[in-house]
């Protein structure tokens, strides 16, 4: 990637101008203003990527002199200039046995790389190594999954140093309790590197179904659990759903709609040495839709339709 063609400005443009063609260009891709343009979405990583290259003096003066190869993870600026003093000082232009006189003219660093591409080290030197770059995919796991945890096979491409792509299976410890939008981090699993560089990693981002009953606070769940009018006036021990079956809750006389009742330890599991979350239970009385007088006489009763049918479905 060019940063400055994926801002549109040119070498010599400002800091100013820079950071003006940033805003422009995020306004017009930003993913809260498209949503489900997976195009835009793609467009705005990478006019953040170009901004903090040129937004960052070092950086900027890093690929101004190196090109692409200062963008990958791990590159030093520093490390890459003396090592390109060293061989400037061997093969340059000016005294002894220079590399003109071998027929060659060495330009920088990058020529005299490609010079001993493939011949391993010269005279013991070390090879300029660099980590391969991260790569990013995606993994959508079920509610219930992402709380319990466990393990997902996941195919991936990732490049090989050669250019191409490498198809894998990998294997993905999903740890217990994992929220949407998480990253996952799998070592070694990302582009190979050069030169001998370690590969860089695999980062997967977590999308976590809605479920159809509970929802996530935290490390605790809720649900809303409609209740008759008998049972809010007159108390009731009703069973309700938990992440591991049923649980038994005691609904006190006089209970009031949106009252919140609480299941100790029935939340998300503790992982860590952490005690478990909680279940919370957000109370909804339901009334029936015509209230005359034999339905007044009927709103004590017993025998009314149970209005939790659906939880357990």
């Amino acid at each position: 990637m060019n940063p400055y063609e994926c801002l549109g400005v040119e070498r010599t443009a400002s800091a100013e101008e820079i950071k003006k063609a940033y805003r422009k260009l995020a306004r017009e891709t930003h993913p809260d203003l498209n949503p489900g343009d997976a195009a835009a979405e793609t467009r705005f990583k990478e006019i953040s990527v170009a901004h903090d290259v040129l937004g960052d003096e070092m950086r900027r003066r890093d690929f101004d002199e190196f090109g692409d190869v200062s963008l990958r993870a791990g590159f030093d600026g520093k490390q890459a200039r003396a090592q390109q003093g060293r061989f400037s000082s061997r093969f340059g232009a000016s005294g002894g046995a220079t590399s003109q006189s071998r027929g060659n003219q060495f330009d920088g660093l990058d020529d005299l790389l490609k010079q001993f591409r493939g011949r391993g080290d010269f005279e013991g030197r070390t090879r300029f190594q660099t980590r391969g770059d991260d790569v990013e995919s995606s993994m959508k796991l079920d509610f219930i999954e992402a709380i319990q945890g466990g393990e997902r096979k996941l195919s991936v491409r990732r490049p090989a140093a050669n250019g191409r792509l490498l198809k894998e299976t990998v294997t993905v410890r999903i740890p217990p309790g994992v929220t949407d939008g998480g990253k996952l981090r799998i070592p070694g699993k990302g582009a190979e590197g050069s030169g001998g560089g370690a590969a860089g990693d695999l980062l997967i981002r977590v999308r976590v179904s809605d479920h159809p009953v509970f929802r996530r606070q935290g490390r605790h769940l809720e649900f809303d659990l409609p209740l008759t009018l008998a049972e809010a006036l007159g108390g009731a021990r009703i069973d309700v759903p938990t992440l591991d079956g049923k649980a038994t809750l005691a609904i006190p006389a006089g209970t009031s709609s949106h009252a919140r009742l609480r299941l100790r330890g029935k939340g998300i599991p503790g992982t860590g040495g952490r005690d478990p979350g909680h279940l919370f239970a957000n109370i909804k009385i339901v009334l029936p839709k015509d209230l005359d007088a034999e339905t007044l006489d009927a709103l004590t009763s017993r025998d009314q339709e149970d209005p939790r049918k659906e939880l357990f479905q």
